[in-house]
């Protein structure tokens, strides 16, 4: 090839697309001048988007508003990046907005963005009913003669010679299909305005950079079929990857995610529904949503997630884990914080000299780990102040039967931790939240938040829950909390009638539908939890093979069992080695404890295969293998999943024998069987699972030591 070949073509491709787009505002300007009726505004902004049409979009121009007898609708516009209202105008001055209004010359013009948001409205009700989201329909403001880029709320005002790049380069939502069926069905919707003379404006034949294809033909009744159409978008999702799959609300969720709650609700079922939710409220309001998660990971992926969901709000919405969010804010009220960790595990560990051993706590369990435990998520997390209090509290998620002198010893364990603790003058996680429970309730008429959305509440503890509460209290659409009890993977746990709320009515919603992972898949999972019955937090009972429907079925369980440690891993590599072109992007290694997961970063180092930590995933697609725990991993998705030494932590063979111990050990067994069912409901198409039936099974890293991240 001559040197600067491969310049001179791009270069020729450039002109190329550069005559083609000429020719394209050439056709549009001159359909636009023959809108005899139509404003000299209209016509221009018009002109600019008939080159979109030219690019498989659809235009809908001077529409009735349905339910009205003489307003109407200036613009519809329906294309890959979604569905947009648009109201044009043509003032005189350039617009204003200040402090949340619109104005001009000074004159103030909020009429006008009122009527736009409730036009804006109807056209998400008449899109819910093909299952569309309603963040997919965004209104817009466009400015005829003007250069105008802004945002007044969820409206985004834009020039005439801003509107048609904006609208190319926002993010692919809908396939060609969906397309050409929602423009037919908002064509029915916003009838045609009586008198008008503008024509409807489809997609012509003539050649473009994304070919056109001619409509389909619609059944002999006109109507679309709903069926087909949701079962497009889903398979769409499914060739996506893995990050617009995670993305992706089904349509029988899109009405939960719009719904007003008259006070605070509670969703049992997926992260999805959730981002949905934060939303379809920042659309709704002028203030601020919190989106709260126990992982400090999970917050950054999704804000990520949201910026291309809902660009135009999605500064409006904190997402964070609850005790960075619960540290800022102690900050922000001038209240000192001393978080230190080692610390206060040096403080625990001579308590647990001192205190702890020796003591009656010894039939029970030798292990200092589980009075730690029952110290951070039992006491300290239910905010517990007195022994009276700890002698009667039902201690949730835990097995083992404490009898009063064994609770007598504990709090005597937590006294002299506290006192330790206090001597070295440091703080733990739980003073954290304790501390800004107390700055929240002294601040309850100061709402820093609209509504305040938690993810994976089922791990948050008692005081977390409080916290979150006392922020936005009993408001309609206020606080909002998804998570699913048979996902937990701490101990302890509560009840949110523990925590003052209220959900009577419909505003406790349980999801039975699985829309994320194939019947294989699930099935698999749901036997290693099937003995294992749970208590969900709104106080109900759930067996742990519950009835589950499932929308999705296919995938593939693969188990590989090997005799030694290193023949398990070549069989490991080998599996991701031969992944398809691209296919590393959606996969996932989990592991247990966090020994694991520095071997297994060091092996795939070795072999050549790019690692991205899941502490440092930020929802961006990456072409390379996703390794974390099983705790980290809670909240995302992955269409492979490979769990190596899947069953190592299940093992109780070395558990001594004794009859008090082995409850104590029986609760280790079942919090391990759901931290492994959490991770195998990571994957959607294909679960890898990998043993080892050799002398290395029950200690393949030399511990047997659980990740706490």
């Amino acid at each position: 090839m001559a040197a600067g070949g491969s310049a001179s073509r791009r270069a020729q491709e450039v002109r190329r697309q550069e005559r083609l787009l000429r020719e394209q505002w050439q056709a549009a300007r001159e359909q636009a001048r023959r809108w005899e009726l139509a404003s000299e505004g209209e016509r221009k902004v018009a002109a600019q988007l008939l080159v979109l049409v030219a690019r498989g979009w659809r235009l809908l121009v001077d529409r009735k508003w349905p339910g009205t007898r003489t307003a109407n609708v200036d613009m519809l516009l329906v294309g890959p990046g979604g569905v947009f209202v648009l109201d044009v105008k043509n003032w005189r001055s350039a617009p204003q907005t200040t402090g949340g209004r619109l104005s001009v010359d000074g004159e103030p013009r909020d009429e006008h963005a009122t009527k736009l948001l409730v036009v804006t409205k109807v056209a998400e009700s008449a899109v819910a009913s093909l299952g569309m989201s309603p963040v997919a329909v965004q209104p817009l403001m466009v400015f005829a003669g003007r250069r105008v880029n802004a945002e007044l709320g969820r409206i985004r005002l834009l020039g005439e010679r801003e509107v048609g790049p904006a609208l190319l380069s926002e993010p692919r939502r809908l396939r060609a299909e969906s397309v050409r069926a929602i423009a037919d069905h908002l064509e029915r919707v916003f009838p045609k305005y009586e008198g008008s003379s503008v024509p409807q404006v489809t997609p012509s034949p003539s050649p473009s950079p994304i070919p056109w294809r001619p409509p389909a033909q619609e059944s002999s009744d006109g109507l679309i079929d709903l069926v087909a159409l949701r079962d497009a978008a889903i398979e769409e999702a499914l060739r996506a990857p893995v990050e617009q799959w995670m993305t992706f609300l089904h349509p029988d969720q899109v009405a939960l995610v719009r719904r007003n709650w008259a006070g605070p609700a509670r969703i049992s079922g997926p992260a999805v529904v959730a981002l949905h939710r934060a939303a379809h409220l920042a659309q709704r309001t002028t203030g601020r949503i919190l989106y709260v998660t126990f992982a400090n990971n999970l917050p950054r992926v999704q804000a990520t997630f949201l910026k291309d969901l809902a660009p135009a709000v999605a500064d409006r919405v904190d997402f964070r884990s609850l005790h960075s969010w619960a540290q800022e804010f102690l900050q922000d009220c001038g209240v000192p914080v001393r978080l230190h960790g080692a610390k206060a595990g040096t403080a625990f560990s001579l308590a647990w000299t001192h205190q702890g051993r020796g003591s009656c706590l010894m039939e029970i369990d030798p292990a200092p780990g589980y009075w730690q435990e029952e110290i951070d998520h039992v006491i300290k997390g239910r905010g517990l102040v007195s022994f009276e209090e700890y002698a009667t509290v039902p201690r949730r998620r835990r097995r083992a039967s404490l009898r009063r002198p064994h609770r007598q010893a504990v709090w005597a364990l937590y006294e002299a931790y506290e006192e330790r603790r206090k001597e070295r003058g440091v703080h733990d996680f739980n003073d954290v939240l304790s501390l800004a429970l107390t700055e929240a309730r002294l601040r309850t008429g100061q709402r820093r938040y609209a509504s305040v959305v938690v993810d994976e509440v089922q791990d948050l503890t008692l005081v977390g829950v409080r916290l979150l509460h006392a922020l936005v209290g009993d408001a309609p659409n206020g606080l909002l909390l998804v998570g699913d009890g048979q996902q937990a993977v701490y101990p302890g746990g509560f009840r949110m009638s523990d925590a003052g709320i209220d959900i009577r009515g419909d505003r406790g919603q349980v999801l039975r539908t699985n829309y994320r992972n194939s019947r294989e898949i699930l099935d698999t999972a749901l036997a290693v939890v099937a003995e294992d019955s749970f208590e969900d937090i709104d106080g109900s009972s759930t067996s742990g093979r519950r009835d589950v429907d499932l929308t999705y079925h296919d995938g593939q369980v693969i188990r590989v069992s090997q005799p030694t440690q290193g023949e398990h891993d070549r069989a490991l590599l080998e599996a991701l080695q031969t992944l398809p072109p691209g296919a590393r992007a959606d996969a996932a290694v989990l592991c247990l404890s966090m020994r694991a997961i520095g071997h297994y970063q060091r092996l795939l180092d070795r072999a050549g295969i790019p690692v991205c930590l899941l502490e440092h995933y930020d929802g961006r697609p990456v072409d390379a293998v996703k390794l974390g725990s099983y705790r980290r991993a809670k909240g995302l998705e992955f269409k492979r999943v490979f769990l190596p030494v899947h069953d190592a932590a299940l093992t109780n063979g070395d558990r001594p024998a004794d009859p008090q111990v082995s409850e104590t050990g029986r609760e280790r067994d079942e919090l391990a069987r759901s931290q492994l069912f959490v991770a195998m409901t990571r994957a959607r198409d294909v679960l890898w699972l990998g043993s080892i039936n050799g002398p290395d099974r029950t200690r393949p890293f030399g511990d047997r030591g659980q990740s706490r991240n």
